[in-house]
């Protein structure tokens, strides 16, 4: 194991190495001398050969040489925590590989280099994520480092899979574009409490993307690992969307619409009232108050505010997440299903 870790600690050090060896061609010279050991030793140990004695006995030498001629009893407990030193480090180097590998192969397949926490992977498409449990303990954690592995591999055959709008049993709503049904068909998951999905809505609404497409809007409130809501209010806003389009068919565009792209007179945008300002009560009287705004009556805003606690209307939003989370595997939304293509991230003019 010494050579091993010598070949590691002296490939990290390389860089440094090749910059000082400008000014001073012997410390490079040195360098290479004992890379190419260290290198020859670690070649013999992946052939399952036996590595030369005289390099492991060099690298000890050199790290003891002045504690041999000062204090000669230290020597063998030295020699001991050079070699628990040296398993250490190779361990470590080989996690750390493997730990990069993992994570460039779960960028690629699902999207995010985190495969329990999305959102803490910068690299990924900027989407709200679907997080699960954080391990709690290091045997928890180490099961799901490898659960994470069977996740990725798992994904792989989706980045090949031509998606159908049609092939997932989504509870949706129909934007209803006049012309919709001589249109491709395109899927639009998204969360009223999504700065992500509201970005990606208003990109589609300013470039003709709905009259392009007949789009199913699927609200989707997403929850946490605890079975608690991301955002504070998405769970009424949801239900009242299934309701209201229940009463009157267009009527949760409007809501959404709202959300989305609407100010009050204060010009703070609604999205962000209702995540962070809002109490439950006060995001039912400003949705109703919409639908009042859009021409409903007292009786029906009465008979949605009566549906929205239908079970039904719970079984959409479960049968929504089952889909999302189990079928499609979705580490976040926005997700769009068009095209034959599966998009994940803020749509873009394209």
């Amino acid at each position: 194991m010494v050579c091993i870790a010598a070949f590691i600690i002296l490939a990290i050090l390389g860089v440094f190495v090749a910059v000082i060896s400008i000014f001073k061609p012997k410390i490079g010279k040195s360098y290479l001398k004992a890379m190419k050991k260290a290198w020859g030793c670690l070649w013999k140990k992946v052939r399952l050969q036996k590595c030369e004695t005289g390099f492991k006995d060099d690298v000890k030498n050199t790290l003891l040489s002045r504690v041999m001629l000062k204090h000669p009893k230290w020597v063998k407990p030295l020699s001991v925590v050079i070699e628990v030193a040296s398993v250490v480090i190779v361990v470590v180097a080989v996690w750390a590989i493997l730990t990069a590998i993992k994570s460039l192969l779960a960028l690629w397949a699902i999207g995010s280099c985190n495969v329990t926490k999305p959102s803490a992977c910068s690299l990924g498409a900027e989407v709200c994520s679907i997080d699960e449990t954080e391990p709690s303990n290091p045997l928890e954690a180490t099961g799901r480092w490898f659960t994470e592995w069977g996740e990725i591999f798992g994904a792989i055959p989706d980045k090949f899979h031509t998606y159908s709008a049609d092939e997932f049993d989504f509870n949706y709503i129909d934007m209803d574009n006049a012309e919709s049904s001589n249109l491709p068909v395109a899927i639009d998951i998204l969360d009223p409490g999504c700065s992500a999905c509201m970005t990606s809505y208003r990109n589609q609404k300013s470039s003709g993307f709905f009259d392009k497409y007949d789009v199913k809007l699927v609200p989707f409130a997403i929850q946490g690992p605890e079975g608690e809501y991301k955002f504070a209010n998405s769970e009424i806003v949801v239900k009242y969307m299934f309701a209201a389009e229940q009463i009157r068919s267009g009527a949760s565009l409007i809501i959404i619409d709202k959300i989305y792209t609407g100010r009050n007179s204060n010009d703070e945008m609604y999205q962000y009232l209702f995540n962070n300002e809002y109490t439950r009560e006060k995001a039912i009287s400003k949705i109703e108050s919409w639908l009042k705004e859009d021409g409903m009556s007292e009786k029906e805003i009465r008979e949605i505010r009566k549906t929205v606690d239908y079970p039904e209307i719970t079984d959409k939003m479960n049968q929504n997440k089952d889909i999302i989370e189990n079928q499609l595997h979705a580490k976040g939304i926005p997700t769009l299903i068009y095209d034959g293509k599966r998009h994940t991230g803020i749509w873009k003019n394209e």
